[in-house]
């Protein structure tokens, strides 16, 4: 069987981020860059199928020289092999999902996992869009599965709740968190991460649906204002929310 968890370099959480002078991307510089937190979750979720079914662990992520660092990563947690479509040009999620596809559609993977989404875009599309591409299933924002035979079972949140979705594979998840605990990096597996080959493939090119044409950031906050004490202030509280507000 071939498990392939696709993961994303995205900006640190705690990085300062500042708006490019093009105004349309961020300035990179001084930003550091970490694997995409949602996909420890698909990586761990590909390892323990692998692990109980047997087979061979894959990771793809499509990006320029800087991804490598989260390729090695994922070879540190336990990944077999990892595929870097290098490609630096700015893609929307849709040119993504499709050079993805085409990637997968030769590794002909059983279980295609991704993070539910990616911090830095916070999308959600990838996993819907490679799904359909491919013509199979998709469950998203799994917390928890189970593989019988040919039944895959998963357990996902929805507003308000959880539902349990049963499907066939090959298949696509997204995980989100408590879908797993991922493992982390041992020593002997970030040496031997240094010198595993990435194999670097050229990705289709595929022009975006979609363009970024500026980037600003929210406005400073403002402060508070106390309009009054008691019920009195009341239409006056509605006033501003509806005038200056614009909530109601």
């Amino acid at each position: 069987m071939k498990f392939v968890a696709c993961i994303n370099h995205v900006p640190d959480t705690e990085a300062k981020i500042k708006i490019g002078s093009g105004g349309n991307a961020i300035d990179r510089t001084g930003v550091n860059y970490i694997l995409n937190p949602y996909d420890e979750f698909a990586i761990e979720a590909a390892l323990q199928l692998k692990e109980k079914k047997g087979g061979e662990t894959f990771a793809v992520t499509l990006g320029g020289d800087s991804h490598k660092e989260t390729l090695r990563k994922a070879l540190a947690m336990g990944i077999d092999k990892v595929i870097l479509l290098k490609d630096d040009s700015v893609r929307d999620s849709f040119s993504v999902a499709k050079a993805l596809a085409d990637e997968l559609k030769k590794l002909t993977p059983d279980f295609i996992f991704f993070g539910k989404q990616s911090i830095d875009y916070n999308g959600e599309q990838l996993p819907g869009l490679v799904a359909e591409m491919l013509g199979i299933p998709s469950v998203s924002t799994v917390v928890k599965m189970s593989v019988e035979e040919t039944k895959v079972i998963c357990e996902r949140e929805i507003e308000g709740g959880h539902e349990v979705v049963e499907t066939s594979y090959p298949v696509v998840i997204s995980a989100q968190k408590g879908l797993n605990e991922p493992r982390y990096p041992s020593l002997k597996g970030i040496m031997a991460s240094k010198s595993k080959p990435i194999e670097e493939r050229q990705p289709i090119a595929v022009p975006s649906a979609a363009e970024v044409v500026g980037m600003q950031k929210p406005p400073s906050k403002q402060s508070g204002k106390i309009v009054g004490t008691d019920a009195t202030a009341v239409p006056e509280l509605v006033r501003l929310l509806h005038e200056e507000a614009k909530v109601i």
